[in-house]
């Protein structure tokens, strides 16, 4: 099994990269698990909620526990390609090179393109202005994402349209994978 993680600021275009080969395996979001944590406490994933949950659960059970939670998820799938979507941390990075040899990709963008990204997307969690997604950066900052970036394998730059990033990240997974 090829497990494969993404990495990045909010907006960057992890999500828009894996949506070029989503048909190349199965997909595993990491804020998924804190989404999952708040629908199960009958809470709306604002972002200030989402961050909430994610630092409790850190607090409470350890910084690599949203990794762990996506292990035990990943192992019963039967995919041979596992693309994870939002690893934040050394911590976790840690939990999926225990299990596989998990390349990390780094989706970079540009501040204010990223907002732009974001505001455009529709979720309830996105930021409502530039200083929203600043202290949004600063909690992924204080996640571990600034030293998660010095230990990354590759870099994809996402300086241009949506599908030449997609055009790349799919050229870049296929030789990967064969």
């Amino acid at each position: 099994m090829d497990v494969i993680g993404f990495c990045g600021l909010p907006g960057a275009g992890k999500s828009t990269a894996i949506e070029s080969i989503k048909d190349l395996g199965e997909v595993v979001t990491m804020g998924d698990v804190i989404r999952k944590e708040a629908k199960k406490r009958n809470l709306a994933p604002t972002d200030k909620i989402l961050g909430k949950i994610g630092k409790e659960l850190r607090e409470e059970f350890g910084s690599d526990i949203i990794a762990k939670k996506c292990v035990l998820y990943i192992e019963n799938l039967k995919s041979d390609v596992i693309f994870v979507d939002g690893v934040r941390s050394v911590e976790e990075c840690k939990v999926f090179r225990k299990r596989w040899e998990f390349p990390l990709i780094l989706i970079r963008m540009d501040d204010s393109k990223r907002y732009k990204n974001l505001s455009q997307r529709g979720r309830k969690d996105d930021p409502e202005s530039l200083e929203d997604l600043r202290v949004r950066d600063q909690r992924e900052i204080e996640y571990g994402l600034s030293e998660l970036v010095k230990i990354v394998d590759y870099t994809i730059l996402n300086d241009s349209t949506i599908e030449e990033l997609k055009k790349n990240t799919r050229e870049f997974v296929l030789k990967l994978i064969e």
